[in-house]
């Protein structure tokens, strides 16, 4: 039989090592100290929160106090003690703070490689491929692309490393969802897609038949790789109807205008010097002679002194 104790006699010896109770005034006092060195010895009790319990580890024991310092929630002091048993002094091994299961932390570190995204590289920067990129594959390996393997064949040279069928594929993927491709707002609401462009110039090799280049400067493409269902208002062949230059104005009609009617009790009521519709031209004619001779009369006898005009032979 092993010599080796069990789990459960594993956890009576820890527990038989755990240090006094008295020993939390020591690990609280090595953790004010510890604080001390960076908040100053006037705030660092108060940097020293709470004793949250403790935990055996092999031949020691930890004790936890919360950390109440601005920024720290969630953190805790770790002061962990050692104890030969009875008879002897209890030491502090070692004072640490450690994140709780919801403290603040800073996000997991990720190698700077993969930390550049699309868009980062500047004017003079250097982007090396890993030497084990999955979108590569060395050039004297089969690169399942007829077009390469012609051209390498032909001039019987060929690059260091060429795009493997993954890198092909993940390119395709990119660009077929981009701002190019044909799910974009520009290609659903364009007259034509580019396959039927003449501006479009395909790729070489296996992605000719889904991929290519645009060429016309106008199209907000311009120079960059298109999908063949993607489109634009610039396809060489939209043809905008002729219209007028001239701009009518549209005919307005008076249907909603509101007529005033005027009732013939109203029209009774009028002045009598108003002339009436219904009386004759003529009556009215005689009317206005009549007031010019009184008016006539009138003027003579103001003026004795002019004498009358010779009537007419």
């Amino acid at each position: 039989m092993s010599d080796e104790p069990t789990h459960d006699e594993g956890a009576a010896v820890r527990e038989a090592l755990r240090p006094p109770t008295d020993a939390i005034d020591l690990a609280r006092a090595a953790a004010v100290e510890e604080a001390a060195t960076d908040a100053g010895p006037d705030e660092a009790a108060a940097a020293v929160g709470e004793h949250l319990g403790g935990a055996a580890e092999d031949d020691a024991y930890t004790h936890f106090f919360a950390a109440t310092r601005p920024g720290y929630r969630g953190w805790r002091w770790a002061v962990t003690l050692g104890w030969a048993g009875e008879g002897e002094p209890v030491t502090v091994s070692e004072v640490v703070m450690l994140p709780g299961h919801d403290a603040l932390v800073a996000p997991t570190w990720v190698p700077w490689q993969e930390r550049v995204r699309p868009g980062d590289l500047g004017v003079g920067d250097l982007l090396p491929a890993p030497a084990d990129d999955e979108r590569l594959v060395p050039g004297y390996v089969a690169s399942d692309d007829p077009a390469v393997e012609e051209v390498a064949v032909e001039i019987g040279l060929g690059r260091t490393r060429v795009l493997s069928r993954f890198g092909r594929t993940e390119a395709a993927e990119r660009w077929h969802e981009g701002p190019h491709g044909p799910s974009a707002a520009m290609a659903r609401s364009a007259p034509g897609v580019c396959g039927t462009c003449g501006f479009f110039v395909q790729l070489a090799g296996s992605l000719r038949g889904s991929f290519g280049v645009c060429a016309n400067e106008f199209a907000p493409g311009d120079g960059a790789v298109v999908a063949v269902g993607y489109g634009c208002g610039a396809h060489s062949d939209v043809v905008v109807e002729q219209g007028s230059p001239v701009q009518v104005a549209a005919v307005v009609f008076d249907d909603g205008v509101d007529l005033e009617t005027i009732s013939r009790a109203a029209e009774d009521t009028a002045p009598e010097d108003t002339v009436s519709e219904d009386t004759p031209a003529e009556d009215a004619v005689s009317e206005d002679t009549a007031d010019d001779a009184a008016g006539g009369a009138v003027a003579g006898g103001a003026d004795d002194s002019a004498e009358p005009e010779p009537a007419d032979s």
